[in-house]
């Protein structure tokens, strides 16, 4: 309930009132990065999918299924401004949208774990590497003087960061009450760790790499900005979770043969 009251006193915005779509400037389009928004836009599309096995495995929690409805409304308008930026900037058609959405309702995608507390830790990782990916975005956006997207992105952003801070609050949680458990989940998820539904988008090998050529994925950016801070928030040293994922990994190998 405290998330939710933060959310409804501080953070609700509108795709209609709080972007100012008057200030679209056709001189600072970027192919490059117009191929960005389609790809999170992509992504964020997978939101039934998303959505729908994810409350349905948490839907005995009061809680956990309540901030699953909450975060599909938010996502939902995520997917709804990107959307909308690339019509009334005339980069997509509603055709070639049209086209978009039909190859990802062609390809549902698929919990990655099967476990509530797996989907926490994968939640923890998700947000956080989500996040990141959005800041970096938003720099670039704000590089190329794009007002209006530069503020799309500061939206989602903050959102992002209220969902990674939900997360880690239940890992947390969950840590205090099953340590070793915990810790063994985490290990296993964050060695297979992907990001979701990216692969499933058309040409997504492409994709990738103009966000890369954007600064959106980055290694050293990954471990400085997810996993030290999760792992300084969980109390847990790397020496310890290495040991964890060198077990995971054992596990995977095993597993494999």
């Amino acid at each position: 309930m405290s998330f939710f009251e933060t959310a409804e006193k501080k953070r609700r915005w509108s795709v209609y009132e709080d972007i100012p779509w008057d200030r679209l400037d056709p001189s600072v389009y970027d192919e490059g990065r117009a191929m960005n928004v389609e790809t999170f836009c992509g992504v964020e599309l997978y939101l039934p999918d998303y959505l729908g096995q994810g409350v349905n495995l948490v839907r005995e929690n009061f809680g956990r299924a309540w901030f699953q409805a909450n975060w599909g409304y938010e996502e939902s308008k995520h997917g709804l401004a990107l959307r909308m930026y690339l019509l009334k900037t005339g980069l997509r058609t509603e055709e070639q949208l049209r086209g978009l959405e039909d190859a990802i309702a062609a390809r549902p995608w698929r919990l990655p774990w099967d476990t509530p507390r797996r989907m926490t830790c994968y939640g923890a990782i998700q947000e956080a590497s989500t996040l990141l990916a959005y800041a970096r975005q938003l720099e670039d956006a704000q590089a190329g003087k794009d007002e209006v997207l530069a503020t799309i992105y500061r939206l989602i952003a903050r959102d992002e960061a209220a969902h990674q801070q939900f997360y880690r609050a239940v890992l947390k949680l969950e840590l205090e009450e099953h340590r070793h458990e915990t810790l063994e989940d985490l290990a296993l998820v964050s060695v297979g760790f992907r990001m979701p539904a990216i692969d499933l988008l058309p040409d997504s090998e492409r994709r990738v790499e103009t966000l890369r050529m954007h600064n959106s994925f980055n290694r050293w950016g990954f471990f400085l900005k997810v996993w030290m801070p999760l792992l300084k928030l969980l109390g847990v040293s790397r020496q310890e979770f290495g040991e964890y994922q060198r077990r995971a990994l054992d596990q995977i190998r095993d597993q494999a043969s």
